[in-house]
């Protein structure tokens, strides 16, 4: 199970929209189930807040993800990442993570300087602090995804297209990339939905099959809200399905009866 709670906050956070306005405002709160084979495994939610950081306007974006029931038994997790984005240039000023991966903790701040390009890691456990150049408008973990809620004209990708972004995690910038598979309406607790279906380029071997092993189900709303994931693993297979939400900035569209 470990770094499975990670994923989810990694993935369900990924969501695109094609107008120039926000897809998401202050308030609003997603709340996953996670199922790792038959088991329910654990949760993971995502709140975007308000807060000032240096005089600037932020959002404040808070992942968590936790093991419940048996599996917090087995391999217990208490994972927290934030981060604060600007609301005009959408770049972030700061990131927070702090995690509890059945023993396997890190507790981390970022502090963005996009004018020069650099960025600023303390680590508060290991207690020392680096200087990272970093590529221009680098995301971290969770300002990627909601940049990404506002990527231009993702209603024109094509199938088999991708869009990419630059990734700050772990010490490193890395390409993180999202291939577009197709449309599909899926059914859930909230009704029948009609999705834009991606599958995020990931790393195979230790955690992951193959490189195309998660797939990723979001709205095909205004909201593109995270809908549905699954993955297969090196050993069994994992899935996410949204359980409650609210606050969206706009009307969640869902099928019924097919119509």
């Amino acid at each position: 199970m470990k770094k499975i709670i990670l994923l989810f906050i990694f993935i369900t956070t990924v969501s695109f929209d094609s107008q120039n306005e926000d897809a998401y405002d202050v308030g609003e709160y997603f709340k996953f189930r996670i199922h790792y084979g038959i088991v329910n495994a654990g949760y993971a939610t995502l709140e975007v807040k308000d807060a000032i950081i240096n005089n600037k306007k932020t959002f404040h974006v808070v992942g968590k993800g936790y093991t419940t029931g048996m599996s917090r038994f087995f391999f217990k997790v208490d994972d927290l990442y934030e981060s604060y984005i600007d609301k005009e240039t959408r770049n972030p000023y700061r990131f927070v993570r702090k995690i509890n991966e059945g023993g396997y903790t890190k507790n981390q701040e970022g502090f963005f300087n996009q004018t020069t390009n650099r960025i600023l890691v303390k680590d508060y456990k290991h207690r020392n602090e680096k200087t990272i150049v970093i590529p221009k408008n680098t995301q971290d973990i969770l300002s990627t995804f909601y940049y990404l809620r506002n990527y231009p004209s993702i209603d024109k990708i094509k199938i088999g297209e991708s869009v990419s972004i630059d990734m700050f995690f772990d010490d490193e910038t890395t390409k993180f990339r999202m291939k577009f598979i197709g449309r599909e309406d899926i059914t859930t607790k909230f009704g029948v939905v009609s999705t834009m279906v991606f599958r995020p380029l990931v790393q195979s071997g230790r955690v992951f099959k193959e490189q195309e092993s998660l797939t990723v189900w979001i709205s095909d709303d205004d909201n593109k809200i995270p809908l549905r994931i699954k993955a297969s693993l090196a050993v069994g297979s994992i899935k996410a399905d949204l359980d409650q939400y609210k606050g969206l900035k706009n009307q969640f569209k869902t099928k019924y009866n097919g119509q």
